[in-house]
C-alpha cells in the first residue's frame, strides 16, 4: 500500500460544488429525481468530467454511467466504486453524489500516480437507487436481480417509468440486457453519509458497514362496515380506523419490546369513503419493517402480520395482505471490512462498525461479489432534506478511505 498517497480535497470539492449546482433548489437543497431533467442534466455533466479526465465512460443498457480505468493486466476483472447522483424530491446534496464524486477522485488519483493493480476500477452512477421509479434500477440490472414482472410493475408506475425511460433512451431489453457475467465483477466498494446520528454523537471518524438492513413492505387492509357516523352507536361499529390505528400504535411497542434492533413504520393510512358522517369501511395501511439479520427479519414479519391479524378481530374486521416486496439483509464482506479498518489505521482515523438502516445499491450485488460500504457522519443525522450537511473534512477522510481500501484490495 502506499502510504502518502492522497486524493485532491480541492479537486473533489470543486466537482462536487458543479454537479450541486444542478437540480439546486435554492434553499440548500437538490431536486433530481431519476431520469428527470435535471437527472439527466447531472449525467450528462458526468460523462463531460469523465471524459475530460482522460477514462473511457461506459454507458450500459440500465442507463448506468460509469468512468473506467485499465490499470491491471488484460483479461483482470473489475472494482467497481460508486453510487448515484437521482435524488429524492427535494433531497440534499450529499446522498448518493457523494460516492460518485469520490469514485470518480479515486480514478483520477490512481491514473494520475500510475498505479497498477491486480484488477480494473471503475467509477459507477446507478441508475434510480432511490426508487422514484422502480428501486435499485441500475445495480439490480446490472446483476441480473431486475426482472420483466418489475419493470412492468414498478413502484412508481409504469406510465413514468416509460416516460422517464424514453426521456433516457432506454428500453425494457436495453435494461435486462445491462446484466454482467459475475466472474467479472472483483467486488463493489462505496462511500457515503450516515443519514444518521451515531457518528456525529460517538465524534468517529469513519463507520464500517457491517450489514445493511433487509426490508419488506405489505399493504394491509382493515375491512369493517360503513354506517351512519350519528345514528350507529359506539358499541355497534365496524370501524375501521380503530384496526388500523391500534396496529399502528401495538406495532411501534412491538418493535421496542421485542425488536430492539429494528424499525418499523406506516408511511400511509388510505381510509374509504372518507367521510366526516361515514363509519369508515376500509383503511389501507402501508407497512415496511428492517432488520440487520434473516433471523430478526423472518421473526418480525410474522409478528407484525399476527398483530395486525388480531388487531382486526378485536375490533370485528377483516384483514387483507398485500405483499408489495423484500430485499433481504445484506452482511458486508469480511474481508472489505478488513481493508476498511487498515485504510483508517493507516490514515489514523477513528472508526466503528454500523449496521446500516437505509436501502443501497450494495444489495443487488449480494451472492455476487464481495461488498463493502462505508459512512461518514451525517450533521444532526438529517438526509433527504435540503438541510443534508456533511463537513467536508469528513467527506475527504471517506474518500481517502475508500483510496486506500481499493489499493489494498487492488494488490
Amino acid at each position: 500500500m502506499t502510504i502518502d498517497l492522497r486524493l485532491n480535497p480541492d479537486r473533489m470539492l470543486a466537482s462536487f460544488n458543479q454537479l450541486a449546482s444542478i437540480g439546486a433548489t435554492g434553499n440548500g437543497g437538490v431536486h433530481r429525481p431519476a431520469l428527470g431533467e435535471a437527472h439527466l442534466a447531472a449525467r450528462k455533466w458526468l460523462r463531460e468530467e469523465v471524459e475530460r479526465s482522460g477514462f473511457e465512460f461506459r454507458i450500459d443498457g440500465a442507463g448506468n454511467h460509469s468512468a473506467f480505468l485499465a490499470c491491471g493486466p488484460e483479461g483482470a476483472t473489475t472494482l467497481l466504486l460508486g453510487s448515484h447522483l437521482d435524488t429524492v424530491p427535494n433531497g440534499g446534496r450529499f446522498d448518493g453524489a457523494l460516492g460518485v464524486i469520490a469514485a470518480l477522485e479515486v480514478l483520477k488519483t490512481m491514473k494520475e500516480n500510475g498505479i497498477r493493480l491486480k484488477v480494473h476500477l471503475e467509477a459507477i452512477d446507478f441508475t434510480d437507487e432511490e426508487g422514484t421509479l422502480v428501486g435499485l434500477l441500475g445495480s439490480a440490472a446490472l446483476t441480473g436481480n431486475l426482472t420483466p414482472d418489475l419493470l412492468q410493475n414498478p413502484r412508481g408506475g409504469r406510465q413514468n417509468l416509460v416516460a422517464g425511460m424514453q426521456r433516457a433512451g432506454l428500453s425494457d431489453e436495453g435494461i435486462l440486457s445491462a446484466k454482467r457475467p459475475r466472474e467479472s465483477i472483483a467486488g463493489y466498494l462505496e462511500l457515503h453519509i450516515e443519514q444518521g446520528k451515531r457518528l456525529e454523537q460517538a465524534r468517529i471518524d469513519i463507520g464500517i458497514v457491517s450489514a445493511i438492513v433487509g426490508i419488506s413492505s405489505y399493504q394491509l387492509s382493515f375491512v369493517g362496515r360503513a354506517d351512519h357516523a350519528g345514528s350507529t352507536r359506539m358499541e355497534d361499529r365496524l370501524d375501521a380506523s380503530l384496526g388500523a390505528s391500534a396496529f399502528a400504535l401495538a406495532a411501534r411497542e412491538l418493535v421496542m419490546r421485542d425488536f430492539p434492533n429494528c424499525v418499523m413504520n406506516i408511511g400511509d393510512m388510505s381510509f374509504s369513503p372518507r367521510a366526516f358522517n361515514i363509519v369508515p369501511a376500509q383503511v389501507d395501511v402501508s407497512l415496511e419493517f428492517r432488520a440487520p439479520n434473516e433471523s430478526d427479519f423472518e421473526k418480525l414479519d410474522s409478528a407484525l402480520l399476527a398483530l395486525a391479524q388480531a388487531e382486526a378481530k378485536r375490533f370485528g374486521l377483516e384483514l387483507k395482505s398485500d405483499f408489495h416486496g423484500r430485499h433481504s439483509p445484506t452482511p458486508m464482506s469480511d474481508s472489505i471490512q478488513s481493508a476498511f479498518v487498515g485504510a483508517c489505521e493507516v490514515l489514523r482515523l477513528s472508526h466503528t462498525a454500523l449496521v446500516s438502516g437505509a436501502g443501497h445499491d450494495g444489495q443487488s450485488f449480494a451472492g455476487i461479489c464481495p461488498v463493502g460500504m462505508i459512512f461518514v457522519p451525517s450533521v444532526d443525522g438529517t438526509s433527504h432534506s435540503p438541510h443534508e450537511f456533511t463537513k467536508w473534512e469528513d467527506c475527504v477522510n471517506g474518500a481517502n478511505v475508500l483510496l486506500y481500501a481499493a489499493l489494498s484490495l487492488g494488490q
